[in-house]
């Protein structure tokens, strides 16, 4: 008797390997290494696409990247170390720029800035590729932000809310709990999926935050992309690219993306670095031209499209925990809002560090009831001005009686403080938060608030206005 035997062969991984293959290859040859700049005699190639270069001295292969043409001279960068070049060795092109393998298979996976593990599990099966660098979405077909997404944080979501596809930045100097922070939301939001981008970060920070700060049960449903402050410093550009096109896939797939970047002030410095090599004028502070055209362009990229969203957080090291260095200018005037954490707060054991009054959220109050927003002013005020009145209070120099606003400010400062204070471990719902916000403002929010799907009318500046016209014209009729 015959037996018939029938076997499901899953041969995508090698169609794809065939489309990409480029059948026909250049050659060019190198004819110079200066620093972190390799010069070759050819190929054909343009700006931004991949090639090899072959060391016969190790008998091993090196990519690298196109940075600059010049005639037939060619200027690349390596993702490694240039040990082991010598004139001659062969650069051969690719025939397209970085792509990166994308799809479920990526989720709980540590991975380079070239898309390659990095954390020793084996390979990633890609369900397709995406470009690293890719053009932000068409402004006319973005959908509106008109839902809040819950980070976990009370001081984020009750007086800084954060609209699903906003673009935050987080601005601190030097060890004041911008890793800590983002660590905080990677954790306890209620965002489909995490991507992480770890630019430029020391190696024992990278292990510290995947295995002690966002844990086991945070990694299953997060994907960080680590280019380490010792490697190249087109590993470190690059590894923002790559990230950001890992969080538009999911996007495209209808997700709720939370994507976190830390940090920018590296990505620029790593841009810098190429810049200058590549014989760039130093421009602001010795930042180049190209890093000022190039951060909004990836900044932009994230947000809304059409299918899903990308809620993003970038945090930017403040130089000496000055706002106004060119970076971090650069980075608030392109972004929807901005927490700052400040090094006095930290050093109070105040944490997370946040200044509320130096912080703004622009689509907070798109995405809050009426109630939630009297909540918050309300608190606003009361912080203001016990800050105004503070060395007056302090010293008892202020007699209690003299004002009845700075009476309220000094009787609720110790539940504010409480209230924005949070442990690193500890996890607060938004319904938890908007309770305790309630309480501590003396101001109901109706239920309906609660939760993303609160039933919020997101209204134009025309229908309030329009409404605002009307209401004036009854109240017209009624005195009449």
């Amino acid at each position: 008797m015959k037996s018939t035997y029938t076997a499901d062969f899953d041969f995508s991984k090698y169609l794809n390997e065939v489309k990409r293959a480029e059948t026909i290859h250049y050659i060019g040859h190198v004819s110079a290494v200066n620093g972190l700049e390799i010069e070759s005699t050819g190929p054909r190639s343009v700006i931004g696409e991949m090639c090899t270069i072959k060391i016969p001295s190790t008998k091993s292969e090196l990519m690298a990247e196109v940075v600059g043409l010049s005639g037939t001279t060619v200027k690349l960068t390596a993702f490694g170390d240039t040990k082991g070049i010598e004139i001659g060795c062969e650069v051969v092109g690719s025939g397209s720029v970085l792509q990166v393998g994308v799809g479920e298979g990526l989720l709980g996976r540590v991975i380079d800035a070239t898309g390659h593990p990095y954390d020793g599990l084996g390979e990633i099966r890609a369900e397709t590729f995406y470009p690293a660098i890719a053009e932000p979405p068409n402004p006319m077909t973005r959908k509106p932000t008109d839902r809040r997404i819950t980070t976990g944080v009370r001081a984020i979501d009750s007086l800084l809310t954060i609209a699903k596809g906003q673009r935050m930045g987080i601005f601190a100097g030097s060890g004041v709990g911008k890793s800590t922070l983002i660590s905080m939301i990677a954790r306890n939001t209620n965002a489909d999926i995490n991507v992480i981008a770890l630019i430029g970060e020391r190696g024992r920070e990278v292990m510290d935050f995947i295995k002690r700060d966002l844990g086991e049960e945070g990694l299953k449903r997060s994907v960080v992309v680590v280019a380490t402050g010792d490697q190249p410093s087109i590993c470190r550009l690059r590894a923002a690219y790559v990230a950001t096109a890992i969080a538009e896939y999911f996007r495209d797939q209808g997700k709720d993306v939370m994507f976190m970047f830390d940090s920018v002030t590296r990505f620029a410095q790593a841009q810098r670095e190429i810049g200058l090599a590549n014989g760039e004028p130093p421009a602001q502070q010795g930042y180049p031209p190209s890093v000022f055209d190039m951060l909004p362009k990836l900044l932009e990229r994230t947000g809304t499209n059409d299918k899903g969203t990308i809620t993003a957080f970038y945090t930017v090291l403040v130089d000496g925990d000055n706002m106004n260095e060119p970076i971090t200018d650069k980075v608030r005037g392109t972004l929807d809002g901005h927490i700052v954490l400040n090094r006095a707060l930290a050093q109070s054991n105040h944490f997370p560090a946040i200044d509320v009054l130096q912080s703004i959220s622009r689509l907070g109050r798109r995405v809050t009831g009426l109630q939630t927003r009297k909540a918050c002013g309300a608190i606003r005020e009361l912080i203001s001005t016990y800050a105004s009145n503070e060395i007056l209070i302090t010293t008892g120099n202020y007699q209690k009686g003299n004002s009845a606003t700075i009476d309220k400010a000094i009787e609720k400062h110790e539940a504010i403080e409480a209230f924005l204070k949070q442990e690193e471990t500890e996890r607060c719902s938004m319904d938890d938060t908007l309770d305790k916000l309630s309480v501590l403002a003396e101001v109901e929010i109706p239920i309906d608030e609660y939760g993303e799907d609160a039933g919020l009318v997101i209204k134009t500046t025309a229908q309030i206005a329009d409404e605002q016209v009307k209401a004036g014209a009854a109240d017209i009729n009624e005195e009449i």
